[in-house]
């Protein structure tokens, strides 16, 4: 067998090599010389000197449009076999067009993108025909809605509020977009997972003071939006009120309410002839007590997710308020604690804040301060609940006796 290939391959060797260069040199000739077809798709279309005051619906700032285009090339096989839609560029003049024509793509119109291909491997470019539209290129503000963020706080904090709720962004294209886009608005949302609990401890120990806000002011990166049709990168929203976006965030901590919570009994009408005062009287116990002639909570109780100065504001002018129904329509009657005169209120707090002028609303533009801080308040009030020392949302048994209406706790230590 050795003999056998060393005969095979020794043997006339100078006219076996001959053969085989030459077999390669054929075979590249062939090779080189055929002609093929090929559908190339995804091909970029490039518009250029269009009129300032015009653009074209989804076109980019550097001319490319939005859509792309596939072409029937004909040409070198070897060259045609490799090449992609990312090696082209289909290039439209658009000096002295009409608002609308219809552009015919020849191989005139095409551009190489790869170094590694030459045109000229390209001997034909079937009949291809593109519709371009122009469109006067408007510039507009387009409210921007900043929604409830997703997601959780970080441990040991509450979200309490994100503002400003809108701000405006300025976008420039095509008149029929823009104006759709400002019709419909836009959305942006936070994720509270995106902020760490390490970010908030640091924002709180750089204020060198005990407080119960945490504003977590939202970094530029994240305030962009992408809007594919009108721009290749994301558009950074450019309003001025922009630097002021932030998170507000409350301490998790149970704040001492440090007062006795009045309790008193609200009566529907359509009930009155059998449910009214002379019926039925709220009876004291260990946790309603009277104490000149007003029934209250006897034991202290707590609150969480508002601050200290929220408490000290509303400490005298909040009630615990029992709504009386039959047994027949609920075994347990509804309770929830109410501020009395909300709207003055509101105008002690924000006088208390605006006096002291800290640094968390010392950004904002005076005229949209006290806005700020009323939608704070109202946040407050409208998540104010009562809690347990041991952090347990207070939960009461409210039924009819005999004549009388009883109240005690289910989950007080």
């Amino acid at each position: 067998m050795k003999t056998l290939l060393l005969r095979f391959f020794i043997e006339n060797w100078q006219r076996k090599l001959i053969s085989l260069i030459l077999a390669m040199i054929l075979w590249m000739v062939i090779n080189y010389s055929m002609t093929s077809t090929k559908s190339v798709h995804n091909i970029p279309v490039r518009v250029t000197n269009l009129s300032p005051e015009k653009t074209i619906e989804g076109m980019q700032e550097n001319g490319l449009l939005g859509k792309k285009i596939t072409l029937v090339l004909t040409g070198n096989k070897s060259a045609l076999d490799d090449l992609s839609g990312k090696d082209l560029e289909v290039v439209i003049d658009a000096s002295g067009r009409p608002a609308q024509w219809i552009a015919s793509i020849s191989k005139k119109n095409l551009v190489s993108l790869s170094p590694e291909f030459d045109l000229n491997k390209i001997a034909r470019v079937a009949d291809a025909e593109m519709i371009i539209k122009q469109s006067k290129k408007v510039t507009e503000k387009i409210p921007v809605l900043i929604t409830q963020p997703i997601g959780e706080a970080p441990k040991g904090y509450q979200f309490l509020d994100v503002w400003p709720y809108q701000l405006y962004l300025t976008v420039n294209g095509p008149e029929e977009a823009v104006k759709k886009l400002k019709t419909r608005g836009l959305k942006l949302t936070f994720n509270l997972n995106d902020i760490t609990g390490a970010e908030l401890d640091a924002l709180q120990s750089v204020k060198n003071r005990q407080s119960d806000e945490i504003s977590f002011f939202v970094p530029n990166s994240w305030k962009r939006i992408s809007l594919p049709q009108l721009s290749e990168t994301p558009l950074e929203i450019d309003d001025p009120q922009a630097k002021a976006l932030r998170i507000d965030f409350s301490r998790q901590d149970l704040l001492p309410i440090g007062f006795s919570l009045p309790v008193s009994v609200f009566f529907p009408p359509k009930y009155s002839n059998t449910l009214n005062p002379d019926t039925y009287t709220l009876a004291s116990n260990e946790f309603i007590v009277k104490k000149n002639g007003i029934k209250m909570i006897a034991p202290p109780l707590y609150a969480q997710g508002v601050s200290r100065l929220f408490l000290e504001t509303v400490k005298d002018m909040i009630q615990v308020v029992v709504v009386a129904c039959p047994k027949s329509e609920r075994e347990s009657l509804f309770w929830n604690a109410q501020f009395v005169y909300p709207h003055k209120l509101e105008d002690r707090y924000v006088a208390k804040v605006l006096s002291e002028c800290n640094d968390e609303i010392a950004d904002i533009q005076p005229r949209l301060r006290e806005d700020y801080l009323r939608n704070r308040f109202r946040r407050y009030m409208n998540r104010f609940r009562l809690y347990t020392p041991n952090h347990k949302k207070l939960s009461l048994k409210i039924e009819l006796q005999a004549n009388s209406i009883s109240v005690n706790p289910q989950n007080y230590p």
